[in-house]
């Protein structure tokens, strides 16, 4: 009987929260999702989590993963199923279920992980999590589930520690994985550089293909992002009294941005000239970080037949005025002057 009612309450739950949208996405600093009467009943919270734990049958708990993933796009429903113990059940799926459950897991988890409070129980799977983006299949859904939830629980400095030794795996998946895989990497790349105190196990990581990123032919998307991974750790390099360069290895982003930095320089003279005015303005954030001023760019060899001097000074004033606008108060003094993206928000399937 159990069974059946949590059966009627999953197409209940579908048929309620079908609309395949985006709740939208918010600032680090926004951030809870609007709360909403779409709201569901206490009852069937618990009645659909108690079928998570009476079934093994991967179709119902694909689609009752479904609905608890559609219901935690609202934020009351949020912290209704973490008092229900929703989310040691939902995470303690991972370890052993199929694929496509697993990724329904993640999901769901992703849209938990918008509520801080339930980023302090769901930290607890931050390994497990990360385990699963290293072994799932290059470029599948599970692992994009992955990454969008890592995203998320890296948006403070509270997790980075649990993400240290899946900094090998972000970077090979930065190298040979599809653009939208580079692109959800990036993100948690980018959340993790913004943490002064991850800047040298990140510097040390190997990828001697990093230079790649950084030209004008890539995805907008991409480009943008690996700019401000990069300008993270160039600032953070520059607030870092003795460094080590003995500690690096030459294929390491150590050598890339810092020690043999004159093809990456060259790189981003050409970047000064991309249409688009986000990229500009990262570029002039990492030359401005080398200690170059506007007046030296002006006179570089590298601008002078394609770029206006004019042009030149506002990117430089635009990029100041940026770093200042990108404080997220709440997440302490040590993230003031750097660069976010956006948490992944919750989403509807």
């Amino acid at each position: 009987l159990t069974l059946i009612s949590g059966v009627f309450w999953v197409v209940f739950g579908l048929v309620f929260f079908t609309p395949k949208e985006y709740c939208g996405v918010y600032l680090v600093r926004c951030w809870n999702p609007p709360v909403s009467t779409h709201t569901m009943d206490v009852d069937v919270l618990q009645k659909l989590i108690h079928l998570l734990q009476a079934t093994d049958d991967p179709l119902i708990q694909e689609q009752a993963l479904i609905t608890l993933s559609n219901s935690a796009a609202f934020s009351v429903n949020q912290d209704i199923i973490r008092n229900l113990d929703g989310l040691s059940v939902i995470g303690g799926m991972l370890s052993n279920c199929a694929p496509k459950v697993k990724e329904k897991v993640l999901n769901a988890l992703n849209n938990l992980s918008m509520n801080i409070k339930n980023q302090e129980e769901i930290q607890v799977f931050i390994a497990q999590v990360c385990r699963t983006v290293e072994s799932a299949p290059l470029n599948s859904d599970v692992q994009l589930a992955g990454l969008r939830l890592l995203t998320n629980m890296s948006v403070t400095s509270d997790y980075h520690q649990k993400m240290i030794n899946s900094i090998p795996c972000f970077l090979h998946l930065l190298s040979e994985g599809a653009e939208r895989t580079q692109i959800h990497v990036l993100k948690v790349l980018v959340n993790l550089s913004a943490n002064p105190a991850m800047t040298r196990h990140l510097l040390r990581a190997q990828v001697p293909s990093m230079l790649l990123l950084f030209d004008n032919y890539i995805n907008r998307d991409i480009l943008v992002r690996a700019l401000a991974f990069a300008a993270n750790l160039k600032k953070n390099m520059n607030d870092e009294e003795g460094t080590i360069i003995e500690e690096y290895s030459e294929d390491s982003i150590f050598f890339t941005l810092c020690r043999d930095s004159a093809p990456f320089t060259q790189r981003l003279a050409s970047l000064l000239h991309h249409p688009d005015s986000e990229v500009k303005e990262q570029v002039v954030r990492i030359l401005m970080s080398q200690g170059l001023s506007a007046t030296t760019i002006q006179h570089s060899h590298y601008y002078k037949k394609k770029f206006y001097k004019s042009s030149i000074i506002h990117i430089f004033k635009k990029a100041s005025n940026s770093v200042a606008a990108l404080e997220f108060p709440f997440l302490g003094d040590i993230y003031s002057s750097f660069f976010f993206f956006f948490a992944t928000g919750a989403s509807l399937e």
